[in-house]
């Protein structure tokens, strides 16, 4: 039994959308303030808050006036996100070993321009003749299936987000059963990253870069350019916000499908990979910085 994620596009109707951007809000807020008390708590007192102190805070908050807002959507995704920041902060210590040992940063606030995501588990969805119905919504979501679930799977969680450039995308989250292992082959490859190409393997072969990345980083500088003439808190810096969003979302995903179709490639043609272990970016910096010359540094003197 494998666990995999289906991820897909939607197209909510205003209803929806209305109520999904609710849920996004609120689960912003609730993970924002329980940072803020967490993050409080340490430095003031060195406290440690665990998931259930911010579970009854979160109780405390519906029954302030200002915030009986959070009682009108689904609880479940609230306590998702509450759970995703107990995740961040390790039980031993609230100052986030991780975030110390230099393994994670520590954990940000989460802002409305990067758009948002919210989880929801069985009890907050239901999953009918192929259709996803969730919370609070009578409707089911308007899903573009791509590509079917395996069969006899339903999944156990669901996870609904919104990107910066505006898009909806729902992930599904199923048990697959099916034996899905690879025939045994005799090949073996090594890989060495490039820079001016992506990869070079050890049978001579050069696997270049996407080929439509140069136009879509020609479009990014221009849109980045309009984008810094506009004035922060108009509409039309909002619109030249989400085109700038909207490109950047179109470099990745065409560095993932491109990616996605080499790895698929390599891992079914061989049954060994050796990867080069290299800081790219380093090799990057290497190149692109100037070595001043010998006799350039004696006439600088």
């Amino acid at each position: 039994m494998v666990e995999k994620a289906y991820k897909f596009r939607f197209y909510p109707t205003p209803e929806q959308e209305n109520l999904l951007r609710r849920n996004l809000g609120c689960v912003r807020l609730v993970y924002n303030k329980a940072l803020a008390a967490r993050t409080q708590a340490w430095y003031d007192n060195k406290e440690r808050v665990s998931y259930r102190q911010t579970s009854a805070m979160l109780t405390n908050w519906k029954k302030q006036e200002d915030l009986d807002f959070l009682t009108e959507v689904s609880s479940v995704p609230l306590q998702q996100g509450l759970r995703h920041l107990q995740i961040a902060f390790p039980a031993e210590c609230c100052a986030n070993t991780n975030f110390f040992s230099g393994r994670a940063k520590y954990p940000n606030f989460k802002k409305k321009r990067n758009g948002g995501s919210a989880e929801f588990t069985k009890s907050a969805f239901k999953w009918e003749n192929g259709q996803v119905y969730l919370a609070k919504c009578a409707e089911p979501l308007p899903i573009r299936w791509s590509r079917q679930l395996p069969p006899n799977c339903v999944p156990s969680t669901i996870t609904v987000k919104l990107g910066p450039s505006g898009r909806w995308s729902v992930s599904l989250r199923v048990n697959d059963t099916r034996d899905l292992k690879l025939k045994p082959v005799k090949k073996q490859i090594g890989i060495d990253l490039g820079i001016t190409s992506l990869i070079t393997t050890s049978d001579g072969e050069k696997v270049a870069n996407p080929k439509n990345l140069n136009k879509l980083h020609k479009k990014l500088r221009l849109a980045g350019k309009s984008l810094d003439r506009k004035t922060k808190g108009t509409n039309n810096y909002h619109k030249a916000r989400l085109k700038v969003a909207r490109i950047h979302a179109k470099i990745k995903d065409s560095r993932l499908d491109y990616t996605h179709k080499l790895t698929t490639q390599l891992i079914r043609e061989n049954q060994t990979i050796v990867v080069e272990d290299l800081a790219v970016k380093n090799m990057v910096k290497t190149i692109t910085t100037p070595i001043p010359s010998r006799e350039g540094s004696k006439r600088g003197g």
